[in-house]
This record gives C-alpha cells, structure tokens and sequence, in this order.
C-alpha cells in the first residue's frame, strides 16, 4: 500500500460520498416537502393567529417559495455549517445537536465495544468448543439476540434490572464519566445484544473455517504453540469479514439507537429526530437526518480503509495474486 494510492482512493471515495449525501439530502427534503400537514399550524397548535401572524410565520421559514428554491437555499446555509432554526424551539438546529451529540456517541461507543468484544470472544469460544454444549448455548443466545427488537430487550432489561432489582437507573444519561456509563449500561446491552448474534455467526463461521485449512496444520506440525497459531494465524484471518460487515454493523447500532433512546428516555439525537418528526419540525428533521448520514457514509469509508490495512492482499478495487 502506498501513500499515493491511498490517497486517491480516499478521494474517490470522499467525491462519491458528497454526491451519496447531496441525493439523501434532496430525498429527505422532498419527503418532507410532501407530507401532510401544515408546519406552522403545528407551531401554533391549538392557538388562534391572525393571517399576518401566518404570513410571518411562512416568510421566516421560507415556507412559500418553490421547493426547489428552498431547497438551495437550505443547501447554501448548510454548506456555511448553518443547519437553520428549530421551528418549535426557537433555536439554531447546530446548538440542538450539539447538546444531543454526547449521549448518542456515548452509548454508540459503548455498544460497538461490547458488540465487538463479547461478539468476537463468543464466536471464537464457539468455534473452539464446535458442537459441544457451550457452542449449541452461544449459538442459541444469537438466535435470541437476532429476534428480539433493540426496544423488547430494552424494556425486559429495564424492568428486571432497573425496576424490580434496582440494580441500575432506569431514567436519565448521568453526568461524569463514571456516572454516564452507569446510567447508560442497561441502554448499551439492549442494544448490542440485538446486533451481537451477527458478529457471533460471522466469527465463529470463519474461525471454522481458518481451523480447517492446510496451512493450519502445517503450522502445527511445525511446533508452533496453539497460542500462536490462533492469535498470530487464525483469529487474524478470522477478523477480516468481520471488517467487512463492520460497517453494517455500526449503522445497524445507530439505527437501533433512536429506539433505545426513546425506551429509556435519553436525550440522544435519536429521541430528538422521534421528536421533530412527531411534530414536523422540518429543519431539524433535515439536520439530523444529514448527520446521520454523514456518520453512516464515513464509517464505510473508514471500514474499506481498515480492510486493506488487515489483508495485505487487498489493494484498493483489486486482489493480489
């Protein structure tokens, strides 16, 4: 891998990646453009207001110009790191966001850690351990992980946990380091449990795999300690699909996110966007949606990065023989 092949796959990547975000953006605001309903009778709820009142209202938001006009004026603002006012607060979307932003990436963080880790530790011991009762028991916890929506679990967990063992809060993102990742705990393992079941199949398939090739046993006929050849030679080669679907993986974690979000009542971008949408609130639909967005456009760049970097083999578009 060299620098200048690096760099012009990234810029490649980074060209398809504004265009990608340009079409979901115009998507976004096309649907919203569409929906029923009149975002300034939802400002007003039930208030009475005179028509100037209304016309005041529109002309502010841009209500009353063609929708490909207010189109490019969002556009313009957005490119100046201007994302508009809230409709229902009254307030720069980009503050809105900012106060969100730390208990969505505290919780993200926190479950691709433990999707990763316990993910990739249970698919090897599976693997290790193949059709014994530990293996046919990991294998069960996937299925149930898989079939269990990020809400059911959250709610199961707050229960138990939360209301019936006290164990930990069942309310609010904490404050501090310490006391964020307490709170946020029960909220991190709903949701990773409903996306570990994939990173388990998927580690524990290529692990069976690895211990089956030739290479494998030539490694132990030479003497080498079935420490080495797990570490240096299986897991290594075990961890590259598990890249591959990385990105799936964390996009499946944000997504899931807004739902724990609401269960346990965090004030994540999630519950935000549940919010805005409950009550047409336009430009923070559309600031929010364009974050999100961005993230999912950045991890796959960042995963296809990674990618080259584990298998030498992999050079940008093309196989090594």
């Amino acid at each position: 891998m060299t620098g200048s092949s690096l760099v012009v796959f990234v810029t490649r990547r980074l060209a398809v990646a504004i265009l990608l975000l340009l079409i979901i953006s115009f998507s976004v605001f096309a649907l919203v453009h569409i929906a029923p309903g009149d975002p300034v009778r939802s400002l007003l709820g039930a208030r009475a207001a005179d028509p100037a009142t209304l016309a005041a209202i529109r002309a502010r938001y841009h209500l009353d110009d063609p929708f490909l006009v207010q189109y490019g004026k969002w556009l313009s603002q957005v490119i100046q790191g201007d994302l508009g006012v809230s409709i229902q607060g009254n307030r720069a979307v980009t503050s809105t966001i900012a106060d969100r932003l730390g208990v969505t990436i505290f919780l993200t963080l926190m479950s691709t850690i433990l999707v990763l880790g316990l993910g990739i530790l249970l698919g090897a011991i599976a693997a290790l351990r193949r059709g014994t009762r530990l293996d046919r028991a990991v294998v069960m916890f996937g299925v149930f992980g898989i079939s269990s929506p990020a809400f059911v679990t959250g709610i199961f967990l707050l229960y138990v946990f939360g209301v019936l063992l006290h164990w930990f809060p069942i309310f609010g993102p904490g404050r501090g380091f310490l006391d964020r990742a307490w709170h946020l705990t029960l909220p991190a393992l709903a949701l990773a449990i409903s996306v570990m079941a994939i990173v388990v199949k998927i580690t524990r398939a290529a692990m069976i795999e690895e211990l089956a090739r030739d290479y494998i046993t030539f490694a132990r006929a030479r003497g080498l300690s079935s420490r080495r050849i797990l570490f240096a030679y299986v897991l290594r080669n075990s961890l590259i699909p598990v890249v591959t679907a990385a990105g799936l993986i964390v996009v499946g974690i944000v997504a899931g996110a807004i739902y724990v979000e609401v269960t346990f009542s965090l004030p994540g971008l999630g519950s935000l966007t549940v919010d805005a949408i409950q009550k047409r609130d336009i430009p923070t639909i559309q600031g929010t949606t364009l974050l999100f967005s961005a993230f999912v456009v950045l991890v796959n760049l960042a995963v296809d990065v990674i990618y080259t970097m584990i298998d030498p083999r992999i050079r940008f578009g093309r196989v090594e023989a």
